[in-house]
Parts: structure tokens; C-alpha cells; sequence
């Protein structure tokens, strides 16, 4: 049995919680929070103060640390990796490199073994690139993202003057995505691949315009892409948009000779998000507890895991079965 330890029980702790509770091979033996514990309500595990983690270093094999990535990680990461192996979610792509190396010194400081940077973008999506390179190295990658909800557009839109609350949707266009599948020579451009649905629920008397003009014209969210601004009410946006869904595609389309083409293609279509990725991170988390338990030490990333360190069965099981 492993037994894991969760740091950080917002939508994603949670997620990582209903992930654990479905793995016959994990036991959920503690929740770490920055706040007061008695405020946190678990399916069931202890509630201890992160400042505690110390007293549980002899009763966890793994903490998935499910802190955000904008603000919480940097530290998390590296703190927690010395009391613990870990699995983290960081996703801030070009911070990654840099993260990677705090974290692996962490580590290895603390003869621990650190899974950086899993999900499924980054992660599963990482994975899936690296492959359709090595089988197709003649070709070409694309990733569509949604459609689903990004939580930071979101949040971008609810912090103009003028907005109660907001969700936004990234769409990829399918037409692009049909084009990149049939090989055919399209174009590849922000506008041209995804597009923005904003749904927005605008306080009694504001300037709707000026906020939809604000709205298209943000740059690095929204000033690039085909952009659709709906008002709603509240009970509307309570009602229609209160999930968390997600999804995207990794096409590779290359050449095995001459005019012979192949495509290589990965799809998800999630209804909720956190809990999909807390799925992977905690599939993850038996991969790192297996290499912990074998004495490796140090940051790795799931190009460095193995399928069968993933699963739950032994390789002559998944001989049987699946190969």
C-alpha cells in the first residue's frame, strides 16, 4: 500500500483526492494546508498545517503537492521534496528548465526523488510529442487546446472594471484541426488555430461595450484570437457554465517514405480538469514511490517513467494482458 500525503486541497488537492480513493494500491493518509485545519473538510484523511509536515516523514511513501503554479510551487516544490518524494503539476512552460533544477538539488539534498511538471499539458501531452517524434522524425507536431475553460483567462476577465464574473473557452477551430489531420499545407497561426468564448456577467449599469471592447483588445489573452463576448446573468453563468472541462488533441503527421503519410493522434475530452489531472498525478506518485523504493534520488519528469511504473500490475500481468 502507498501511502500518500496530498499538499494543497483547492480544486486540484481535491481532484487528487477522488484519484487516490479509486487506486486499490494507495491509501490517503494525510491532507497538508496552509490553512486552518479545522476549516478543511476531507472525504476522511487528517488535516494537519503544512508547518506539521516534518512529524509525517515516516508515514508517507509520497506527497502529491497541489499548489498553483503562478505562486505556490516555486516553493512548495522545493520545500516539500525535503521531507518527501513528490509529484507536482508545474506548468509554467518556460519556467520549467529552472524549476527543474531547484527541485533536483532539493532532492538530491534530501536523498528523495522529485516528478516534476505532470498533467497533461505539461505531461501526458509531453509524452505523446516526444513519441510521434521519435516514430515519425520526418513530420510535423500540432497541439489544439479545448474545447474547455482556462482558469487564467477567466480570471483576467473578472478583474475588469465593470465584471462580477466571467468563464472563457478556448476552441480550436475545426476546421484547422481537419486541415492539420488530412495533411493538408494549412496555415498555422494563434487566430487561425483557436478561438475565445467569453461569458460574462456585468454589474448593474456598466458600460457593456467599453467592457467587450476591453475585452478583445487585451493583449496576451485575447487581442490575437477571434473573440466572442456573451453577457449573462449570474444564475445563467451558475447554471450553463459552473464545471471545469478541458480537453485538447497531438497530431503528428509525417512520412514514412517518399508520399507515404502517417498520423499520429492523442485526444482528451475531460469533464472536469483538476480531477483528470490529479488523476495523472497520482498514477505518477506510484512511479515515484516505486523509484524511491529502488534508491533513486533526484528531479525527474515523466520522460522519465515507465508504463509498467505507472500501473497498479506486475510486468508478467501486463505480459498477459495487454501487450
Amino acid at each position: 500500500m502507498i501511502r500518500v500525503a496530498i499538499n494543497g486541497y483547492g480544486n486540484l488537492g481535491r481532484g487528487a483526492e477522488q484519484a487516490v480513493s479509486q487506486n486499490e494500491d494507495m491509501e490517503l493518509v494525510v491532507v497538508f494546508t496552509r490553512r486552518d485545519p479545522a476549516t478543511v473538510a476531507t472525504q476522511g484523511a487528517p488535516v494537519v498545517h503544512v508547518d506539521e509536515m516534518a512529524a509525517w516523514q515516516e508515514k508517507v511513501d509520497v506527497c502529491l503537492n497541489c499548489g498553483g503554479s503562478a505562486t505556490d510551487l516555486e516553493e512548495q516544490g522545493p520545500a516539500a521534496v525535503a521531507y518527501f518524494n513528490t509529484v507536482d503539476s508545474f506548468d509554467t512552460h518556460a519556467k520549467i528548465p529552472g524549476y527543474f533544477a531547484a527541485v533536483d538539488a532539493a532532492a538530491r539534498a534530501a536523498g528523495h526523488v522529485a516528478l516534476v511538471s505532470t498533467g497533461w499539458d505539461p505531461g501526458l501531452f509531453s509524452m505523446l510529442r516526444v513519441l510521434g517524434e521519435a516514430v515519425l522524425p520526418q513530420g510535423r507536431t500540432t497541439t489544439f487546446w479545448g474545447p474547455g475553460v482556462s482558469q487564467g483567462h477567466s480570471d483576467a476577465l473578472r478583474r475588469i472594471d465593470g465584471v462580477l464574473d466571467a468563464k472563457q473557452y478556448t476552441l480550436p477551430v475545426p476546421a484547422t484541426v481537419a486541415a492539420v489531420k488530412n495533411g493538408e499545407d494549412v496555415e498555422l497561426t494563434t487566430r487561425s488555430m483557436h478561438t475565445r468564448d467569453c461569458y460574462v456577467v456585468a454589474a448593474e449599469g456598466a458600460d457593456r461595450a467599453r467592457i467587450e471592447a476591453e475585452i478583445k483588445a487585451m493583449p496576451n489573452y485575447f487581442a490575437d484570437y477571434d473573440t466572442t463576448v456573451t453577457f449573462v446573468s449570474a444564475q445563467e453563468l451558475a447554471d450553463r457554465h459552473a464545471g471545469i472541462p478541458h480537453g485538447g488533441t497531438v497530431i503528428r503527421r509525417g512520412q514514412t517514405s517518399g508520399e507515404v503519410a502517417a498520423t499520429i493522434g492523442f485526444e482528451l475530452s475531460l469533464g472536469s480538469n483538476p480531477e483528470f489531472t490529479g488523476s495523472v498525478v497520482a498514477a505518477m506518485g506510484r512511479a515515484v514511490a516505486r523509484k524511491a523504493a529502488q534508491g533513486q534520488t533526484g528531479a525527474v519528469t515523466v520522460f522519465d517513467v515507465t508504463l509498467s511504473e505507472l500501473s497498479p500490475h506486475s510486468p508478467a500481468e501486463l505480459r498477459a494482458r495487454y501487450l
